[in-house]
């Protein structure tokens, strides 16, 4: 099997350490490359195109995906010479749970070992950086906002103890600040609100189905537009999105676009799969069935 694996030596958690545990499984039949620093994933998984393997294995969260994604990207055709597999060892892991890719590490490799792939979408975000234009592919969800501001506020520590609950600490930090205003251009309407979220597929923070119309495979982009975000939304959405896992379609906008434009008067962060990504404006498009992915 022409396989590469790019997993954090250091990584810590449960999942981490059973990763370790069949380490001279995986490795008997895969390469191995180990990252060393932040953004390591991408230089490896580009390397790793680079010399012919088929398949590329981001063994780690939805920001591992995301680094091994644009590494493969980075590579002209790349997408055309290598394809994506994924050993969940995350915090949420979102990605894997919209292809159903089981959370266990050795029900997850069976996956990759047989190797049956699908093609699905490939959204990409442009926005400006510290000045310099900024390009990056995700895999799943984007957005700009109150849950941008959390990413910027997350407590890495925390998130090392708590998990996914760190993220809603940062929430609710963030809903202490100005709230953000932020305009959306469709091509075929706008929008405004203080939080949209963009989604490839239909979850969202785990298994919260905020895009119920999505589809990987369908060439649009999906838009939820929070017009207001506040203690009192907060109220009316957290409890329906918590027993149902959906969100009330009275409190949000839901548009589908092949591409859109966020821009704000104000510093507003984006993020993407759950990392970081720049600061509005912002464009958000993608290219139909250009991602191949192991799937189970």
């Amino acid at each position: 099997m022409n396989t590469c694996v790019i997993f954090n030596p250091t990584a810590r958690g449960e999942k981490a350490k059973r990763f370790r545990q069949h380490l001279n499984q995986i490795g008997a039949t895969s390469k191995l490359k180990l990252t060393t620093a932040p953004g390591d994933a991408r230089r490896l998984a580009r390397e790793a195109v680079e010399e012919g393997f088929e398949t590329v294995v981001a063994a780690g969260g939805d920001g591992t995906v995301n680094e091994v994604l644009n590494g493969i990207g980075d590579v002209a055709d790349g997408f055309m010479h290598s394809r994506l597999g994924v050993l969940p060892l995350g915090t949420v892991n979102v990605f894997a749970r919209e292809l159903k890719i089981p959370l266990s590490i050795l029900k997850a490799w069976r996956c990759i070992e047989q190797g049956r792939e699908i093609e699905i979408d490939l959204p990409c975000g442009q926005t400006t950086n510290n000045g310099s234009p900024e390009t990056r592919y995700f895999a799943q969800l984007a957005g700009a906002g109150l849950d941008a501001r959390a990413v910027e506020l997350v407590a890495w520590q925390l998130k090392k103890r708590i998990g996914s609950l760190a993220y809603v600490v940062a929430g609710v930090q963030a809903l202490f600040g100005p709230p953000a205003q932020i305009t959306v251009v469709t091509g075929q309407e706008t929008l405004t609100g203080g939080l949209v979220l963009i989604g490839n597929g239909r979850l969202y923070g785990g298994s919260f189905q905020v895009f119920p119309k999505a589809d990987l495979r369908d060439g649009l982009l999906d838009v939820c537009v929070f017009p207001r975000v506040d203690w009192r939304v907060l109220a009316r959405c957290g409890p329906g999105l918590l027993t149902t896992g959906r969100l009330p379609s009275s409190a949000v906008r839901l548009v589908q676009a092949k591409s859109i434009t966020l821009t704000a008067p104000e510093r507003t962060a984006a993020e993407i799969d759950g990392e970081l990504f720049g600061v509005l404006p912002a464009r958000f498009f993608l290219a139909p069935m250009r991602l191949r992915v192991v799937v189970p």
